[in-house]
């Protein structure tokens, strides 16, 4: 893959290029990364920022300017994130706005970047006010999923990138979910043959949908299933109390009651909907003393990038497979949940 990148850039020898990493994925893949940029004859700096999601803000991506700046990267030079998603994220708007936009090369290491943040083009990071409030869209040159990284993953983190894998059935795929619900052991235990198929899976339905609304204008909205009280539940834990699939499966678990109370699902789908995230090993109890209320999580949805003044696009089921965007009022959203 280094040498294709090379021949694709038409890197002259010396070329710079910045690796980006953090502190769980460096010291486990960082030094193999650098040797084959090495090798084809690119000079790699290496960046190792603290993994999790505090890192995700303005500050980081201040120093990774100033380090790729002081390194001499130009405009036909090349950023290289390797990592989950948070790496994604920070080293993809660093590109984005480095230059008005430098090449990028996502080498996703978690289940959640390989089936889902690795596609699509969204970076950014989070501010005080909510997550991912600040970003842009750049798409990748290239994206290098392996399943060899994975037999490193925790297993919540696993858990985590399973969440967003039944999400894409949910939204478009039956089969994909009816698979979860036949062979869920062996996606849990990551096997290779099932997992690469999933990755693959995934990839197809997220690009097919951002190919047709790169910006999210409009049907890539389904992509937010889950997402709006999900990202209220993390805003109100604190980034890291919950991982983003375990937030994202809470508010999975609210929509399809929501699907249902609006009348656009027909009664069960929740409990179908609970079912299979409750096998993949989510949290599926959305009444958890521990968790916030239904009136807290609405204020805190209510910052949320996808509101939109007094209302929100809300993405809800009519069956598994099949999505939908709804213009809800914070009201008519408060008064489906607390139903």
């Amino acid at each position: 893959e280094a040498r294709r990148v090379r021949e694709g850039f038409g890197a002259t020898l010396g070329a710079p290029v910045l690796l980006v990493s953090d502190t769980n994925v460096g010291p486990l893949y960082a030094e193999d990364v650098v040797d084959a940029l090495e090798e084809q004859g690119f000079r790699v700096i290496t960046h190792t920022i603290e993994a999790g999601e505090p890192s995700k803000s303005l500050d980081t991506v201040s120093t990774l300017i100033d380090l790729a700046l002081d390194f001499g990267l130009g405009r036909r030079d090349l950023i290289v994130a390797l990592g989950g998603g948070v790496v994604g994220d920070i080293a993809g708007f660093t590109a984005a706005i480095l230059h008005r936009g430098i090449a990028l090369i996502l080498v996703p290491t978690t289940l959640l970047a390989q089936v889902d943040s690795a596609v699509g083009g969204k970076t950014g990071v989070n501010h005080a006010k909510g997550k991912n409030l600040v970003g842009a869209f750049w798409q990748p040159d290239s994206v290098v999923a392996s399943h060899a990284v994975l037999a490193t993953l925790p297993e919540r983190e696993r858990r985590c990138g399973l969440a967003e894998a039944i999400k894409h059935g949910f939204i478009a795929d039956t089969q994909l979910v009816d698979r979860f619900e036949r062979s869920g052991e062996a996606f849990a235990r990551l096997d290779r043959d099932p997992t690469m198929e999933l990755v693959e899976d995934c990839c197809r339905i997220k690009a097919a949908i951002v190919a047709a609304d790169e910006r999210e204008s409009g049907r890539r909205a389904v992509l937010n299933f889950g997402h709006t009280l999900g990202h209220a539940y993390e805003r109100l834990l604190g980034y890291g109390e919950l991982t983003h699939g375990e937030a994202v499966s809470l508010g999975m678990i609210h929509a399809a009651h929501v699907s249902e109370r609006l009348g656009h699902a027909s009664p069960g789908l929740a409990e179908r909907v609970r079912d299979v995230l409750a096998a993949a090993g989510l949290p599926v109890d959305t009444q958890d003393p521990k968790l916030p209320n239904i009136d807290a999580l609405v204020e805190a949805a209510r910052s949320d990038k996808k509101a939109d003044g007094d209302t929100v696009r809300f993405v809800v089921l009519e069956e598994v497979g099949r999505s939908l965007i709804r213009g809800l009022t914070w009201d008519e959203l408060s008064d489906a949940l607390a139903a």
